[in-house]
């Protein structure tokens, strides 16, 4: 049971005078199913590209395990060729009958490895990708938007597909898939990322609850303020009138 354990990460993209994270710190599980929550713009995929090492950094990353990423890069040139050809390129020392096993979880036939990739759906394509992804051994799985451009059914067999696997973070605007696929939320929040046990319900449950509760608190707060001015005023007034009397 390996982890990655993130120490003081600090980074900022060198165009920017912001900070997209500033001393974050925590540890997942390799075991785990991640989802990613955060509004767009915010750093989701800019931490997956740490992971991968893709940019310099302040703080540590502690990973002992090699990451994959979903989707794999398609050129022009490479939709002449079959995914046959270009798994190798995607995920060097992959070996075609895993992933073929990987294609029947998905409802798949194997021949779609030998058809240029110019000619297969955008479900089909992302079927294999998935294939691929999931045909390795020891891997942690970062997974960006697998259900973007899919129909309902081609969505409901990705949903099913990752429910069934584990050791990934998963980004995704797609609530459904995420309560079916997760145990652990990574949370991006302005410019730190919290780990919380559960799916994307659970913490959006636990994050209304803080929000009203703190909405009550701060209208509580202003409550009092006001009490407290409208004491003020009236021992001003009872002084003023006071004062007037001698």
């Amino acid at each position: 049971m390996a982890q990655i354990k993130v120490n003081h990460l600090t980074f900022a993209y060198e165009t920017s005078f912001h900070n997209i994270f500033e001393d974050v710190s925590f540890t997942i599980d390799t075991s785990w199913k991640l989802g990613f929550i955060g509004r767009n713009g915010k750093g989701k995929t800019t931490f997956l590209n740490l992971l991968l090492g893709k940019y310099e950094y302040s703080g540590s990353i502690s990973l002992d395990w090699p990451c994959d990423y979903f989707p794999y890069h398609v050129s022009p040139d490479d939709m002449e060729k079959t995914p046959d050809e270009l798994m190798e390129d995607w995920k060097p020392g992959v070996e075609s009958w895993r992933v073929m096993c990987e294609l029947s979880e998905l409802d798949v036939d194997a021949e779609l490895l030998y058809r240029p990739i110019r000619t297969l759906s955008f479900g089909e394509r992302t079927k294999v990708m998935l294939a691929v992804l999931f045909s390795g051994e020891n891997d942690f799985l970062l997974i960006d938007e697998p259900t973007n451009h899919l129909d309902q059914e081609a969505r409901e067999i990705v949903k099913k597909y990752l429910a069934g696997k584990k050791g990934f973070i998963l980004v995704s605007h797609d609530r459904d898939l995420l309560d079916a696929c997760v145990d652990h939320v990574l949370v991006l929040n302005r410019s730190t990322i919290e780990v919380q046990t559960g799916n994307f319900s659970s913490w959006w449950d636990n994050k209304t609850r803080a929000d009203t509760f703190a909405k009550a608190e701060n209208e509580k707060h202003l409550k009092e303020i006001g009490r407290l001015k409208s004491t003020m005023q009236q021992s001003q007034g009872w002084a003023t009138k006071n004062e007037r009397r001698r």
